[in-house]
């Protein structure tokens, strides 16, 4: 199956999800929320449930010249979690064996280093054959400023807003202490749930 009908495949299929309420009243999940992951700790996550918040997504890694972004990210959620940020780092081994550990010893390395409190996943590739189908939808989309394509390094950031919507791509080599990246953090939450 190539790779442009998996993502356009993906992408039909999240936007087709709808979540029903108690009243019977359809609401539509973003198609970025519409995926399931496992938590650093093995527990099966619902990215629908972050809806209402502006997400960060990363991709991270331990043994990278820009792993010290984490200190940065960890600074965003001290200051903005309880405006509505949440941070999700998706560790992934696929860019020079920087993530060789198993998610125990990302989760030791996270926390003993850089204090992370923002949510961890399980490792993850996030491009080729075995990608996982929330990357696979991201990396199709045309957000700027870096536009579609595979991811091509650890700490590659996607912003998404209250809604769920992509509004952001950045690369890795743009800090998350940017004046650039906050700006569009802080614009974001701004609007209303």
């Amino acid at each position: 199956m190539n790779y442009l009908f998996t993502v356009t495949l993906i992408s039909l299929l999240a936007f087709g999800s709808q979540a029903v309420g108690d009243d019977d009243e359809q609401s539509e999940t973003a198609a970025a929320l519409n995926f399931k992951m496992k938590s650093i700790d093995g527990d099966e996550v619902n990215l629908a449930d972050y809806q209402g918040n502006v997400l960060v997504m990363v991709n991270v890694a331990s043994r990278c010249g820009m792993t010290p972004q984490y200190a940065d990210l960890q600074q965003l959620h001290e200051k903005y979690a309880d405006k509505g940020l949440a941070i999700l780092g998706f560790p992934c081994n696929q860019f020079g064996g920087q993530e060789p550990g198993s998610e125990a010893d990302i989760k030791q390395f996270c926390t003993d280093n850089y204090g992370v409190e923002f949510d961890m996943f399980s490792k993850i590739d996030v491009n080729g054959p075995n990608q996982a189908p929330l990357y696979a939808y991201l990396n199709g989309l045309d957000a700027e400023p870096k536009g579609a394509g595979d991811v091509r390094w650890n700490f590659e950031k996607y912003v998404l807003d209250r809604q769920g919507n992509v509004i952001a791509r950045f690369g890795s080599r743009v800090k998350p202490s940017s004046d650039e990246f906050v700006g569009v953090i802080e614009q974001a939450l701004q609007q209303e749930k």
